[in-house]
């Protein structure tokens, strides 16, 4: 089972709702998305991979999401999709064991998360970088 990591939450509280989905016998992955702080942006710590690794051997992190800019938009959520490769690298540099992003072809034309979106065209060389 994969679990978010809740916004409000450090990776070391992911210790409690790893126990709860562990005495289910599921095996469980944690996902970094970033932290709120109230002033339209997430914020990622990426201290969180390497203390959720601590916990669970599997830590996703969801590049895209994380460059979100909650309510920035004119009460309505954008992103900076320009921050998606770097966020990917980061990860990767603190030992993230695996990539969330969502593609599309032409980003500002989808119809959810358009604006944090990766272009399709360059996933291939983004991925190139993190193998």
């Amino acid at each position: 089972m994969n679990i978010k990591k809740a916004q409000f939450l450090s990776g070391r509280d992911m210790v409690f709702p790893v126990q709860k989905v562990r005495e289910s016998g599921a095996e469980v992955w944690l996902t970094e998305r970033g932290n709120s702080f109230g002033y339209n942006n997430l914020v990622v710590d990426f201290r969180n991979i390497a203390d959720m690794l601590d916990i669970v051997p599997t830590v996703i992190m969801d590049c895209t999401h994380s460059v979100q800019r909650p309510s920035a938009g004119d009460g309505k959520t954008i992103g900076d999709r320009k921050f998606v490769p770097a966020m990917a690298l980061a990860a990767k540099a603190f030992g993230a064991t695996g990539y969330f992003f969502e593609v599309h072809p032409d980003p500002d034309h989808g119809l959810s998360d358009a604006a944090n979106m990766l272009e399709l065209d360059k996933l291939e060389n983004l991925i190139a970088q993190l193998l």
